[in-house]
């Protein structure tokens, strides 16, 4: 049965060259962790959620022995701190990639709720319902995160990429912000008042929006993983490629600039108080972020500038992606929000559905209640017995990308182009034949009859090794 280890690379030497076509052009590894808040209402007698949690569990602890596994599509499934249930998606070389793995998650969370739904309702009451939210905040102002994670090249200096990119990540929150009803009135991002610092090495203790730990999970002399935690939590299909897919232009720039040894445009980016602008930004609708949109709009000239130029990697970057789609969908993004035409970002953007919505029903209903407006809110996150999001979608007032076969594809099958294959290939294998296994990210490891191990070190390498085969032979 699996178990799980920790994946630090640190200590690890590359039995190979990284290919200089990783290093010269502007391949990516990306990567979406989502953690999800959980609840129970409707049964007889009070249910503690961590309980819950933990019974949603009990089919991976059967199969694992531990609460921490991978699975066949190469992600990761575990509990985290505070008995949150939390997905990490497999490796994707592609933003569109990326997220049919994390609609894969909500999938994979669905149906571990339903099935311990009805353990629950055998003791709880017939009446019993498990929520399962993919927000960022729960109604005590306890905080939980989605975090994205970008390879990015090492020769880039960290100081430089918390300098150049933070104020993006701020102020990209405009149209990937995934919007939060409040005492004090309606907010546009949900992370922004508990964030209190820029860049930090912890994730517990204190809430960065740039995590520096360096566990690149790759060559670690070529390699960072770059760790975003101020993003939200998002429903839409659109704000999450939208999120990977800017975020990841704006490194090929940074990136690029490096190479050469010139500037990137993003030097006079820097912001004086990173926290401050970033709860300004929340507050766009009230006019305290005039500042978000000019800079938007900087790194959105910058960026169309660089692919202007000739360069043999511009078209290359990306597996399943048009760049220039992406240039497109940003700049009607920045005309809508310029234009204060917020209802025309509501099928793509979390926020705008939502301001839509309950402006609507404060039409309809002037007396609705804070509580009534806030419940509504948190059905719209709640993956598992939500019914806003889904008939929101359901009459076309939601853009997706991605249908439901392409997600359930992604539940069962890893992204073909990176090593994600190989560890998706091994742990269906090792699970079918009952054998003792453990993985990582770099990992693969029998331990039963006698122990084998196979070493996945090149994220964007899909090709078995002799180490591996032998491996799956021993299978």
């Amino acid at each position: 049965m699996p178990q799980l280890r920790d994946s630090g690379t640190r200590s690890m030497h590359r039995s190979e060259p990284v290919p200089q076509a990783e290093m010269d052009g502007f391949c990516r590894i990306f990567g979406v962790e989502t953690e999800y808040g959980v609840a129970v209402t409707g049964a007889d007698s009070p249910v503690d959620a961590g309980q819950v949690a933990m019974t949603m569990f009990q089919p991976v602890v059967s199969r694992s022995r531990s609460t921490n596994t991978y699975l066949p599509n190469g992600s990761r499934l575990y509990l985290d701190v505070g008995s949150h249930p939390e997905y990490a998606t497999a490796e994707a070389r592609d933003p569109m990639d990326a997220l049919a793995q994390d609609l894969a998650g909500e999938r994979v969370m669905r149906g571990l709720a339903r099935k311990a739904q009805d353990a629950l309702r055998a003791a709880a009451g017939e009446h019993a319902v498990i929520h399962v939210f993919k927000n960022n905040v729960d109604s005590a102002g306890h905080a939980f995160g989605c975090h994205e994670n970008y390879l990015v090249r090492r020769f880039v200096p960290l100081e430089t990429i918390e300098r150049q990119l933070l104020p993006f990540l701020i102020t990209r929150q405009l149209y990937t912000g995934a919007g939060r009803v409040t005492e004090e009135g309606f907010q546009i991002t949900q992370r922004a008042d508990f964030l209190d610092e820029a860049v930090s090495s912890a994730t517990t203790r204190s809430r960065p929006m740039v995590n520096t730990r360096d566990e690149p999970h790759a060559d670690p002399d070529s390699f960072r993983r770059l760790h975003v935690i101020i993003g939200d939590s998002n429903r839409s299909q659109w704000a999450t490629w939208m999120k990977l897919a800017t975020t990841h232009l704006v490194l090929c720039v940074i990136e690029e600039a490096f190479r050469c040894g010139k500037p990137s445009g993003f030097e006079d980016c820097a912001l004086d108080d990173p926290a401050a602008a970033n709860r300004a930004v929340s507050r766009f609708l009230t006019g305290e972020a005039g500042f978000a949109l000019s800079l938007q709009r900087h790194y959105y000239t910058v960026v169309e500038r660089f692919l202007a130029k000739p360069s043999a990697h511009n078209n290359l970057s990306l597996t399943a992606t048009n760049v220039m789609q992406i240039m497109t969908q940003w700049k009607l993004a920045l005309d809508e929000l310029e234009a204060g035409h917020y209802d025309a970002l509501a099928d793509r953007v979390d926020w705008a559905a939502k301001r839509r919505l309950f402006a609507a029903l404060h039409k309809r209903r002037p007396d609705i209640s804070f509580a009534q407006v806030e419940q509504l809110e948190l059905d719209y996150h709640d993956i598992a017995n939500g019914r806003l999001y889904a008939s929101l979608s359901s009459r076309g007032q939601l853009h997706e990308l991605l249908d439901d076969v392409a997600a359930e594809r992604a539940m069962a099958t890893p992204p073909s182009d990176t090593r994600a294959a190989l560890r998706g290939r091994f742990v269906k294998q090792a699970l079918d034949a009952g054998a003792q296994f453990s993985a990582d990210w770099t990992h693969l490891t029998l331990t039963v009859p006698e122990r084998r191990e196979a070493v996945l070190l090149d994220p964007f390498s899909n090709e078995p090794t002799a180490e591996y085969e032998r491996l799956m032979e021993s299978l």
